[in-house]
C-alpha cells in the first residue's frame, strides 16, 4: 500500500499494491499494511457496508465524542466523498478536502478522527465500505450542514437538489457546531 497524496494534515489517498478483485471478492486493505503505511497502531473496531443511490447526499457525520477514524473505499459506482477538519487547534481547521472515489481504481481513503465526512452518489448506484476505529455511539453523533457557505464545497450536483436523509436536514453551520478541541 502506499501514499498517493495528502490532504488537510494526515487525510491520506492510499492506493493498494495489488488489488485482488472478482466476482465474488474484494479486500478493503491489509490492516498490518496500513498501519505500516500510516506509521500508527490503527485498531478497528468494525466494518461497515452502505448501499445509496445517485442523488443520494449524507453527511458531514461525526461523532464528538468518542472521534472515529475512517478507511473509506468505494466497491462499486462512484461517489464524491468530503472531509471537513473540525480540530479546533488544526492549522486547517474548517477546511474541506473532497475526492472521487470509485471501484475502478481501488483507492481508499484514510480520514483521521476529528473530521467530519459525508458524500454524494453520482452513479446510479454505489457500495460503500468502511473500517472505523470506534464503535457507533448515537447520542454523540452531530452533522455539519454539507450546504455551509462558510464550507465552500463544490458539490457535482448539477442543479439538482439532493436527496437527503431527515437526519442530514438538520445539520448545523459550521459556526454553531460543536468542535474538537
Amino acid at each position: 500500500m502506499q501514499i498517493i497524496s495528502r490532504h488537510l494534515t494526515n487525510v491520506l489517498l492510499l492506493k493498494p499494491n495489488q488489488i485482488i478483485t472478482d466476482e465474488c471478492f474484494t479486500t478493503n486493505g491489509d490492516k498490518n499494511e496500513i498501519n505500516h503505511v500510516l506509521k500508527k497502531n490503527i485498531q478497528f473496531v468494525q466494518d461497515n457496508f452502505l448501499k445509496s443511490y445517485k442523488n443520494v447526499l449524507r453527511g458531514l457525520h461525526y461523532q464528538i465524542q468518542y472521534p472515529q477514524g475512517k478507511l473509506v473505499r468505494v466497491i462499486s459506482g462512484l461517489v464524491f466523498d468530503v472531509v471537513v477538519d473540525l480540530r479546533k487547534n488544526s492549522n486547517t481547521f474548517g477546511q474541506s478536502a473532497t475526492f472521487n472515489l470509485n471501484s475502478e481504481d481501488g483507492l481508499s481513503l484514510w480520514i483521521p478522527p476529528g473530521f467530519a465526512h459525508g458524500f454524494y452518489v453520482i452513479s446510479d448506484y454505489a457500495d460503500i465500505f468502511y473500517s472505523v476505529t470506534e464503535y457507533r455511539h448515537q447520542e454523540f453523533e452531530r452533522i455539519l450542514l454539507w450546504s455551509d457557505p462558510e464550507l465552500n464545497i463544490n458539490w457535482p450536483l448539477l442543479n439538482l437538489t439532493p436527496n437527503l436523509s431527515e437526519k442530514d436536514q438538520g445539520g448545523k453551520l459550521l459556526l454553531n457546531s460543536e468542535i474538537y478541541i
